[in-house]
C-alpha cells in the first residue's frame, strides 16, 4: 500500500514538472548552443508593444547552426549580438538583464569588445559601461587604414585622442600609439534581418560621389554599400569573416558550409514592430503595418517613385465614422497620429546644410530643401536606397549631443580642407573616413534601417539618442526643422509602430 501511494505521488509530481515545463515561454536570450528550434513566427514584447519575427521557409533547427553555435574560447555565437527579442541586434534593457544574471561570465561581456577596453579589470561593472548604459560595442580599426587586401591606405588627416575616459586609445596595448596602433570607437549592433532591402541595389552608381558602386571580391559584382556603419567591409560573406576573426574569436574560419547556412538564415528572416500597446495590430483595419509587407514585398524602391514611405498606414487616415465608434478613444487617437507622422515624415521639408553626403562632394546644392525622405527614402524600410554614408552630425562637433563617456578626437586635415568643418575636427567617430583614410569623409555613417525600433533602444551608431523622443529632438536642433509638439509625438508613435 504505502508503495503503490508512493507511486501515485511520484506520478503526480511528474505530471506537475511537465506541466510547468509547459507553461514556461522559452527564456527571451538565446544563449550560443542552447538549440532551440527558430519558428516560422516568433513575437516578443517589449515597451511599447511586440516585435515579430518571420522566417521564410517555416522552422529551423538551430543545434549546430553556426549562427547559433559557438566555435571559439569566448563562448560567443552570432546570435549573441543580433537577439530575436531585440529585432535581430541588443537592447540595453536585454543587455542589463544578462549582467544582473551572470556578470562578465556572460559571453556578451567578453573583454575584446564588451568592455571599455580588453585591459581594464574584467570583472567590474564599470568596465563594462559603455555596453551596459548605452548598448555600445568596441570596434577597434587599424591606424592608418587598410583596404580590403590588408595594404595600408595613406590618409589625408591626422588624428590625436583628445579625450579617452575608457582608456583604451592612449592604452600601451591597445591605442593609438601601440606596436599595433588601432583607434577605438563604439557603437550599436545593426540588425541582422531584413537582407532583401539592406542588399537591395537601388543605382548603378554612387549618386553621392559619382562614382562607380564598390565591389565585392568575392563574386565582382557590385554590392549596395548599405551593410555596416563605416562601410569597411562591402558583402555580408566579408562581414562574417570579419566579425568571426574579431568579435567571436573564432577558432577556425568559417568555410563555405558554414557561410552559406549564416547567409541562408540571415536572408530569410524577416523583423518589424507588430502589436502596439495603445493602437493595437498595426496590420489591423486596412493598414500594413508588422513583418509581412516586408515579406511578400520587392525591395530597393524609391517612395518618390513609388509606393512612398510609410504609406503602409494610409488606411488609417480614412477611419469611417462607423468604423471609429468600433474602437476605443485611445486606439483612434494613436491611429490617427501614426497616420499623421507618416505625412510629416514625408511632407514637411526643411533645409538640409553643410551635411556631408547630400550637400557634397558632388551635393545637390548646399543648403537643399526636402523631407525625411530624402535620405530616408526606400519604401517600406526607410533605409537609403542611394548607397553610400552621410555626415548628419551624431558624432562630429559642433552637431553632435555631448557624450563625455565616448573619446574624442582631434582630426587634421593635411589636404584639403573638409568642404564644411574646415581643416580641423572634433569627433567621436571619425566613421567611413577610418575607412577611406579621407577627411571629407570623417562623421559619415551608413543609413540604419528603421524597422523593430521599439525593440531596440537606444538609437543613432552612437546610441546618443536614449529614445525615439531623442532621435526627433537631434534632427530639430541640427536642421532648425521647426516641428509642433504635435507633429514631434506624431512621428514617435510612426517610429514606434515600425
Amino acid at each position: 500500500m504505502r508503495y503503490r501511494v508512493l507511486a501515485t505521488a511520484c506520478a503526480i509530481f511528474a505530471i506537475s514538472v511537465v506541466a510547468a515545463q509547459q507553461r514556461t515561454p522559452p527564456d527571451r536570450w538565446w544563449q550560443p548552443g542552447d538549440g532551440r528550434i527558430f519558428p516560422a513566427s516568433l513575437s516578443y514584447e517589449n515597451p511599447t508593444g511586440s516585435v515579430k519575427l518571420l522566417l521564410d521557409g517555416g522552422p529551423m533547427a538551430t543545434k549546430g547552426h553556426p549562427f547559433f553555435t559557438a566555435l571559439g574560447p569566448n563562448g560567443r555565437a552570432c546570435v549573441t549580438c543580433h537577439q530575436p527579442a531585440a529585432a535581430m541586434t541588443l537592447s540595453v534593457v536585454d543587455v542589463q538583464r544578462q549582467w544582473t544574471r551572470a556578470g562578465a561570465r556572460d559571453p556578451l561581456f567578453a573583454a575584446v569588445d564588451g568592455s571599455n577596453c580588453p585591459s581594464l579589470p574584467q570583472g567590474e561593472r564599470a568596465s563594462h559601461s559603455l555596453l551596459l548604459d548605452h548598448g555600445l560595442i568596441r570596434i577597434a580599426r587599424s591606424w592608418p587604414p587598410r583596404d580590403l587586401s590588408g595594404a595600408p591606405i595613406v590618409p589625408d588627416f591626422t588624428i590625436s585622442v583628445v579625450r579617452d575616459p575608457a582608456g583604451c586609445n592612449a592604452d600601451p596595448k591597445w591605442g593609438l600609439k601601440s606596436a599595433d596602433p588601432h583607434i577605438s570607437v563604439y557603437r550599436r549592433p545593426r540588425p541582422v534581418a531584413n537582407f532583401k532591402f539592406i542588399e537591395a541595389m537601388g543605382f548603378a552608381y554612387d549618386p553621392k560621389a559619382g562614382l562607380p558602386l564598390s565591389l565585392d571580391p568575392d563574386t565582382n559584382k557590385p554590392v549596395s554599400g548599405n551593410l555596416m556603419a563605416d562601410g569597411r567591409v562591402p558583402s555580408l560573406t566579408a562581414q562574417m569573416r570579419d566579425a568571426a576573426s574579431t568579435h567571436l574569436a573564432f577558432l577556425k574560419k568559417l568555410d563555405r558550409a558554414d557561410i552559406a547556412r549564416i547567409l541562408d538564415f540571415e536572408r530569410r528572416v524577416y523583423v518589424a514592430q507588430a502589436v502596439d500597446i495603445a493602437g493595437g495590430a498595426l496590420d489591423a483595419d486596412g493598414a500594413e503595418g508588422g513583418p509581412g509587407k516586408l515579406q511578400r514585398s520587392a525591395p530597393g524602391r524609391l517612395g518618390s517613385q513609388g509606393t512612398p514611405v510609410w504609406s503602409e498606414f494610409a488606411a488609417w487616415e480614412k477611419i469611417s465614422d462607423a468604423d471609429r465608434a468600433k474602437l476605443s478613444p485611445a486606439v483612434v487617437a494613436f491611429r490617427d497620429s501614426v497616420a499623421r507622422g507618416a505625412r510629416v515624415f514625408r511632407d514637411k521639408t526643411f533645409l538640409i546644410s553643410d551635411t556631408a553626403g547630400i550637400n557634397s562632394p558632388i551635393g545637390f546644392g548646399n543648403p537643399v530643401r526636402n523631407s525625411c525622405v530624402f535620405c530616408h527614402n526606400m519604401t517600406y524600410m526607410g533605409m537609403d536606397v542611394a548607397p553610400g554614408q552621410v555626415d548628419l552630425g551624431t558624432t562630429n562637433q559642433p552637431f553632435a549631443d555631448p557624450m563625455p563617456w565616448l573619446p574624442l578626437f582631434r582630426v587634421t586635415c593635411t589636404g584639403k580642407p573638409h568642404p564644411h568643418y574646415g581643416r580641423t575636427i572634433l569627433t567621436s567617430d571619425p566613421g567611413y573616413a577610418l575607412t577611406t583614410g579621407r577627411c571629407a569623409d570623417v562623421g559619415r555613417i551608413t543609413l540604419q534601417s528603421m524597422r523593430g525600433l521599439g525593440a531596440r533602444a537606444p538609437y543613432f551608431s552612437n546610441g546618443s539618442a536614449t529614445n525615439l523622443r531623442g532621435i526627433i529632438d537631434f534632427y530639430e536642433r541640427r536642421y532648425s526643422i521647426g516641428y509642433t509638439e504635435r507633429e514631434k509625438q506624431d512621428l514617435v508613435n510612426l517610429m514606434r509602430a515600425l
